[in-house]
């Protein structure tokens, strides 16, 4: 069930931009992954919050985001590579794109990120 309003010159970019010539889940997964991919301006900071698996909170890690996952990652869901800030320089994790709160970035980016929460809160599926 959607849990936000549609938006029309979303759903247009959605249709005519990302997903044009998509024919299966595959197609549609590999859509959402060049969009982001080439919109998204790596790296950026953000604010992954996720679940604690002990407690359910929410706890929020200052990471910087420094690409998308490899392709065969994101055929479920869309995936950062995220390093912690101040960590070690090898300690790189796979992110939800939707755990991912992104601070200071260009217009662009917010724009193609807003473009995929917008996707997950309407309930659309690849």
């Amino acid at each position: 069930m959607a849990t936000v309003e549609r938006d029309e010159s979303r759903e247009e970019r959605i249709e005519q931009e990302i997903i044009v010539d998509a024919d299966d889940k595959e197609d549609r997964a590999m859509g959402w992954y060049y969009y982001l991919d080439d919109t998204l301006e790596f790296p950026f900071m953000g604010k992954w919050k996720k679940k604690s698996r002990k407690t359910s909170t929410i706890e929020e890690k200052p990471v910087e985001v420094l690409g998308m996952a490899p392709e065969d990652d994101c055929l479920k869901d869309m995936y950062v590579e995220v390093a912690y800030i101040g960590g070690k320089e090898d300690d790189v994790h796979s992110a939800k794109l939707s755990e991912i709160e992104p601070i200071d970035v260009d217009e662009d980016t917010q724009e193609a990120i807003a473009d995929w929460m917008y996707w997950l809160a309407r309930g659309y599926k690849f």
